[in-house]
């Protein structure tokens, strides 16, 4: 692979021209694609399987026109101190409203007025008009969510407090301020890096190329795919982070390559056939993780995975070739000023800190040396501290976000607060009973069947009411809505979704008639339901999946197995963080968490793909330089100093640029991507700082030459992929001396 890759990146160089351009072109191309593609059709949020889902499939089908995916509304009318919403003037502005609701858009299918659904609370203040839409949310024209906005005002003018819930004004997220300071962050440490504003500027360059190509067809293919916005968000998120680490690893080893007396294009070459081969087997780990994601068979998590995968795969395609065309045209600009005037090309001890030749030791070679003056101190205060970290993960509570998530000042959160007070809690998530009689005993109606679930239902602990049922046209099925006590993301109401299903069962062994529990609070359960069921036998394959990959890599089983078993230990403490701030409230000021609740249900899984790619990455280019080493007969021990004197300053620049990306989304107004930034921020923190740079360090040092203990029988079943350039090196070293060269300047290429 190395030499593939020496000969691909010499390619780049000299035709830098008509590589820059084809990427121009791709960028170009998605953009057209981008511009001129229709919204997305609908944003739905399918669960193939649940009991949930297969409730929506069957009001669909019986309940033709009813859009029980459709959006929804709820206008929330309060009434001032000492007044009541039965007062005539009151009830004149309700009534205008409700009107103005009917007649505002032709996507409205029915209103149900307050007063004839007997929506008013029990001392008269508080009353909503539920609004249904013929589409979903995201099928809402602008004009329907406007109508929806000024059908409210005659409410106001009339003096009442008038809020809207539900989904119809679901928007975009909006990220602010906060992701550019990211970017911002990320070019100050890779200018202090290289010290030189080109070659801080190419890593930034070439990630916001990569991520404009991915996000464009996401966005060209949003329609057609049924992609969401959370979808462009996340692949923006990681197709940021691993770009501008990609392309700083081959920028940092062409520049080290140019301190070696390399010619430039001889440089490109050998930069992208050594650390090239670990961006590629990183960025492999990063798509396996991502990938893997289809196995929970949640469509939204599966085209999340699989675009963001996208946008990984076209990060390590700049890498490879912009990169180096890229370096072809800035010259001698990619090095600092100081080498520039002195007229030499180097960067001597920036990234390699030669101890041999007398010079002062890099902070990476210090640290090494510490480690293994300590290993097993080391070793012990990293995995205690985030054992401790991880603790609040015990209590971890899983749910799905409602409108009791937003930011206070929304008006979905008014009026989720204002039906709280005037019904009680569980009025924001009610659930939905379909009794489906079809194939009911003989002389079983289903009106009589739904009769008993309506009784049965109605004497359990946490029901506030049960809504009278409806019957279809064909009178073979039934619907009922059953309002809890408690709050929608609360544990007593999960536990009376699964206390209805048990007790409707033994009514369906009975009478024939079968009843499916549904609505969103419903989905919720089964959605977190079905997440758990897949954690497992997702861990197998991507951990799996990874560990044979790594192994290839490092021709090891310890060394895999290590890099796993630190993975694990940091995606739990950064779960655990998760929930001290997003769960408990912990410093949820600082993060700007206005509501502490469940942690969003998919976020564990979501989690332990993400970041084990991410984390694998930094496994990768730190581990390969010490095995390099040691291939090439360093002791064990000099092996982990000189893999943290090539690489540890890049490494530790790498993690700080993705831990900012990421943070940067913690501003986000969405709580998902709120919870998700900050998440693999920590994530990545815990996972670089005290997992591989202190952890993976000690651990070597400990197993000594048996870390890189590999079966015989297993080294000759392993392809042997060249990621140290031992293979490349020998066949330039071959080269040189068939041209007359001298051998021995075919010098072992410096690692990242």
């Amino acid at each position: 692979m190395a030499t593939f890759l020496y000969k691909l990146g010499r390619f780049a160089f000299r035709r830098r021209r008509f590589v820059a351009l084809i990427w121009v072109a791709l960028l170009a191309v998605a953009g057209v694609g981008a511009a001129t593609a229709s919204a997305p059709a609908a944003d739905s949020f399918s669960i193939p399987g649940t009991e949930a889902q297969r409730a929506f499939d069957l009001l669909d089908q019986r309940f033709p026109g009813a859009n029980a995916d459709g959006a929804t509304a709820r206008v929330v009318f309060r009434a001032p101190e000492g007044e009541s919403m039965k007062d005539p003037a009151n009830k004149a502005a309700v009534e205008r409203t409700v009107h103005a609701l009917r007649s505002g858009s032709s996507q409205v299918d029915r209103v149900a007025d307050p007063y004839a659904a007997k929506a008013l609370s029990k001392d008269g203040r508080t009353a909503y008009a539920q609004v249904s839409y013929k589409v979903t949310g995201f099928e809402l024209s602008d004009a329907s969510k406007d109508a929806l906005k000024d059908a409210t005002e005659d409410g106001r003018d009339a003096g009442l407090t008038v809020e809207t819930g539900g989904n119809a004004l679901q928007a975009i997220p909006e990220t602010g301020a906060t992701e550019v300071i990211g970017i911002a962050i990320s070019a100050v440490v890779l200018v202090i890096t290289f010290g030189a504003l080109i070659a801080a500027g190419l890593p930034l360059l070439t990630a916001l190329i990569g991520v404009g190509i991915g996000v464009s067809t996401i966005t060209a293919l949003s329609s057609t795919l049924d992609l969401s916005s959370t979808t462009s968000t996340l692949a923006t998120m990681i197709g940021l982070a691993v770009g501008i680490d990609y392309a700083l690893f081959i920028v940092s080893r062409y520049r080290a390559e140019i301190a070696e007396g390399r010619e430039r294009e001889e440089a490109a070459g050998r930069a992208v056939g050594t650390a090239g081969s670990a961006v590629v087997f990183a960025g492999l780990t990063v798509v396996i993780a991502l990938v893997g994601l289809t196995v929970v068979n949640i469509p939204m998590l599966t085209k999340m995975g699989l675009a963001a995968a996208g946008t990984v795969v076209i990060a390590v395609l700049i890498a490879l070739t912009l990169i180096p065309a890229l370096l072809g045209f800035a010259g001698a600009r990619a090095l600092p000023r100081k080498d520039r005037k002195a007229g030499k090309a180097g960067v001597a001890g920036e990234v390699h800190g030669r101890d041999a030749a007398g010079e002062r030791p890099n902070m990476g070679t210090r640290w090494a040396h510490f480690v293994l003056r300590r290993p097993v101190a080391v070793l012990l205060t990293a995995v205690i501290g985030l054992g401790v970290v991880a603790i609040p993960a015990t209590s971890l509570e899983l749910g799905l976000p409602d409108d009791g998530s937003q930011p206070t000042h929304t008006t979905q959160r008014k009026a989720y607060d204002l039906l709280s007070d005037g019904f009680g809690a569980g009025v924001n998530g009610p659930l939905m009973l379909v009794v489906d009689g079809r194939d009911a005993h003989a002389g079983e109606s289903v009106k009589s069947a739904a009769a008993r679930v309506a009784k049965k239902v109605g004497g359990l602990d946490d029901v506030a009411v049960v809504t009278p049922p409806t019957f279809n046209k064909a009178g073979d099925t039934a619907m009922l809505n059953v309002v809890p006590k408690s709050k929608p993301s609360s544990v007593e109401t999960e536990d009376l979704v699964h206390d209805i299903r048990s007790t409707t069962h033994g009514i369906a062994q009975d009478t024939g008639a079968k009843t499916l529990v549904t609505g969103t609070t419903a989905m919720n359960v089964d959605v977190s339901q079905k997440l758990n069921d897949a954690l497992v036998p997702y861990l197998a394959l991507v951990v799996g999946l990874a560990f044979l990959l790594l192994m290839v890599v490092f021709r090891s089983v310890l060394v895999p197995l290590k890099a796993a078993l630190g993975f694990l230990l940091s995606v739990v403490a950064a779960l655990g963080a998760v929930v001290a701030v997003f769960q408990w409230g912990w410093l949820s000021s600082v993060f700007g968490v206005e509501q502490t609740g469940p942690i969003m249900s998919m976020m564990p899984i979501f989690m332990v793909g993400v970041v084990f790619g991410l984390a694998m990455d930094y496994e990768v280019f730190l581990v390969t330089r010490m095995r390099e080493a040691f291939v090439h007969g360093e002791r064990p021990g000099e092996a982990v100093v000189t893999g943290f004197r090539h690489g540890a300053r890049v490494v530790t620049a790498a993690a700080v640029i993705m831990i900012s990306v990421f943070a940067g989304f913690i501003g986000s107004s969405d709580s998902m991507i709120k919870m998700i930034g900050f998440g693999l921020a920590i994530a990545v923190f815990f996972d670089a700082f005290l997992v591989r740079m202190a952890i993976v360090p000690a651990v070597l040092a400990l197993l000594g030459r048996s870390a890189w203990w590999l079966p015989r029988w297993l080294q000759k079943l392993l392809p042997n992929v060249d990621v140290e350039g031992e293979g490349l090196r020998t066949q330039l070293a071959d080269t040189h001396a068939a041209d007359g060269a001298d051998a021995s300047n075919a010098r072992e290429p410096a690692g990242v």
